[in-house]
């Protein structure tokens, strides 16, 4: 795995070890990977005597809700009045931190831990490696270099960041790396077979027809080439489902034969449009999220949009063809 200079490793861990306060804050939305990481640092400076807060930008998720160190959450208005270290985790920029950003502006030292393309390099310290499949990977190599023990519960956390982002290590951001790395956390004991049955295998009735209702109302544009599905609020309080079960969607549209580009329009429950990306073989979706004041990966990106659905889904999908059109197939 390509690294940066062992000096900024060294810098990073440095200035964990040293902190006596951390506030952790995982990207809103967030994700397995994002919630793991954050969990499992966490963890490891709690090991160390840290005071350590986990603010999240909202509920967690019933899937994720049995993660090792739920302890470690706080609301925002808990958490240290100064002298803390603001830790950002799998976060493209302070945008994504929403209303939180405040605690991370206002912290003594802020740090930036993140894999994606497009991050901003928005910290004091910004640890951004690219080449990683998750901010777990980043995770699991910066408690090495902190001395920190990886106890089964952070191993827990650490296998959940990395084997969400990568799909079930079926993605193409899956390296050697990954599987060397998942070895070691599978050493500690973790049990795989349950984690996999709760993360990838086991959902709500009404996340089942959420899905279905989507499957329906796909479309198909660009001679087949760009898979478009729609979920308006409307279904979500017809159906009873949260916002967060609408969570893998867009990966079914992207399964279609002849698929390149497939996007996920959600109505959320704020009234903002969340547009999530996925992408084959040649498209960067990152690019076209950037365009949206989004970022992600190559082959899967997101953004949150202001406006009326007709209108943002019109201007999204004008885009993509663009890249479609212009790209051609390789």
């Amino acid at each position: 795995m390509m690294k940066p200079k062992i000096d900024l490793w060294e810098k990073i861990a440095k200035i964990l070890i040293e902190a006596k306060k951390v506030i952790i804050l995982p990207h809103v939305d967030a994700d397995g990977d994002a919630l793991g990481s954050s969990f499992a640092l966490g963890l490891a400076l709690y090991d160390k005597g840290k005071e350590v807060k986990i603010v999240l930008g909202e509920d967690m998720g019933k899937v994720y809700s049995s993660l090792p160190g739920r302890h470690l959450i706080s609301k925002p208005e808990n958490t240290f009045p100064d002298g803390a270290t603001a830790v950002a985790i799998d976060t493209g920029d302070t945008e994504r931190l929403g209303s939180r950003v405040s605690l991370f502006n206002n912290a003594d030292v802020t740090v930036n831990i993140d894999h994606h393309i497009t991050n901003t390099d928005f910290a004091q310290n910004n640890l951004v490696i690219t080449e990683c499949s998750a901010a777990g990977e980043i995770i699991f190599h910066l408690l090495k270099k902190m001395d920190s023990e990886i106890t089964r519960d952070i191993a827990e956390c650490l296998y959940i960041a990395i084997s969400t982002d990568t799909g079930g290590f079926r993605y193409s951001n899956t390296t050697a790396d990954t599987f060397f790395i998942a070895a070691r956390l599978a050493s500690k004991g973790i049990d795989i077979a349950e984690i996999s049955k709760r993360v990838f295998e086991t959902i709500t009735l009404q996340k089942l027809r959420l899905r279905a209702e989507a499957v329906n109302n796909l479309e198909l544009v660009a001679g087949g080439k760009v898979a478009v599905v729609t979920l308006r609020r409307s279904l979500f309080e017809k159906l009873g489902t949260r916002d967060e079960e609408a969570d893998g969607i867009v990966n079914i549209a992207r399964t279609i034969e002849g698929v390149e580009v497939s996007v996920l329009f959600t109505e959320t429950a704020t009234g903002k449009i969340k547009v999530n990306f996925r992408s084959n073989d040649y498209v960067d979706v990152s690019e076209i999220a950037s365009y949206f004041s989004g970022g992600g990966h190559v082959r899967a990106a997101g953004s949150t949009m202001e406006g009326k659905l007709e209108t943002v889904r019109e201007a999204v999908v004008a885009r993509i063809l663009e890249y479609v059109r212009d790209t051609g197939e390789k």
